[in-house]
């Protein structure tokens, strides 16, 4: 049975990546200088090199794959909730190469921005806490 509880959004913050930095580093780092500890990501641009992952559901491991060229951000779409006691952004994207291709996963460290806008959406709610989920290997949500 799912597990869920109800959140209401208290405000946005839209802006733009910095050239050059680590995608991922830079949405968590809006999340933190702002305060959003639950929270909402999504964001279109271009990347000069992306870094996603593809989690491998029998070896219970991510397979990072690497593209060492310039590729347009599709969708990235993703949440902010608390690990550690810091707040993280847990992100998908969907990349696409000069000829239309495309190709997505778990965003990564070592995704470098060309041009990046982003939305992030605050909530107001109870905390979402990541902890190990021991069916799945993964730091999800624990609701209880």
């Amino acid at each position: 049975m799912a597990s869920y509880r109800d959140v209401t959004c208290v405000r946005r913050v839209m802006g733009k990546c910095a050239h050059e930095a680590d995608l991922l580093a830079e949405l968590t780092r809006v999340c933190k200088e702002n305060g959003v500890q639950l929270g909402r990501v999504e964001a279109i641009g271009a990347v000069r090199k992306a870094r996603v992952g593809y989690y491998h559901q029998d070896r219970r491991e991510y397979e990072f794959h690497t593209f060492d060229g310039p590729m347009e951000i599709a969708a990235l779409v993703g949440n902010v909730s608390v690990k550690d006691g810091e707040p993280i952004v847990h992100a998908h994207v969907t990349l696409s190469d000069a000829t239309g291709r495309a190709f997505g996963g778990h965003l990564a460290p070592g995704t470098v921005v060309f041009a990046c806008e982003f939305v992030v959406e605050a909530f107001d709610g109870p905390e979402f806490r990541r902890t190990l989920d021991e069916p799945t290997g993964l730091p999800l949500w624990n609701l209880k």
